[in-house]
């Protein structure tokens, strides 16, 4: 259960994460954010990033195994990293419809979910 409760964290956690840092770029495209300039930006990006760090924090006590959760600390890395690719490519494809994700990025992501096996695997 706090495996799950971790991800579940960690997923929400980047879903903002990945706003605050990439979401202000569409703001010039709504009247509200044309003329904002880049200190309001910045704080709008930091109040984002407020809520990634409210489910970080708390997925990464209740993921810890010197906490009392599953995962190494090298393991919570290499999930969160997994699973800010997965939100960003989700990201870039609804909001950014211009960007396409070609070949050799679904490789590059293969290649990820490969080293996420890897560091998981018991040898």
């Amino acid at each position: 259960m706090r495996g799950l409760k971790t991800i579940l964290f960690l997923t929400i956690s980047n879903t903002f994460m990945t706003f605050a840092w990439y979401g202000h770029l569409k703001f010039k495209e709504y009247e509200w954010g044309k003329n904002l300039g880049l200190i309001s930006v910045i704080l709008i990006s930091w109040g984002l990033a407020f809520f990634e760090y409210v489910f970080q924090v708390p997925a990464n006590r209740i993921g810890f195994k010197a906490d009392g959760g599953p995962f190494t600390l090298v393991q919570l890395k290499t999930i969160q990293e997994a699973i800010t690719l997965t939100i960003f490519m989700v990201f870039t494809l609804v909001f950014f419809k211009t960007e396409k994700l070609g070949w050799n990025h679904l490789v590059g992501f293969g290649l990820i979910v490969l080293a996420v096996f890897v560091i998981f695997k018991k040898w």
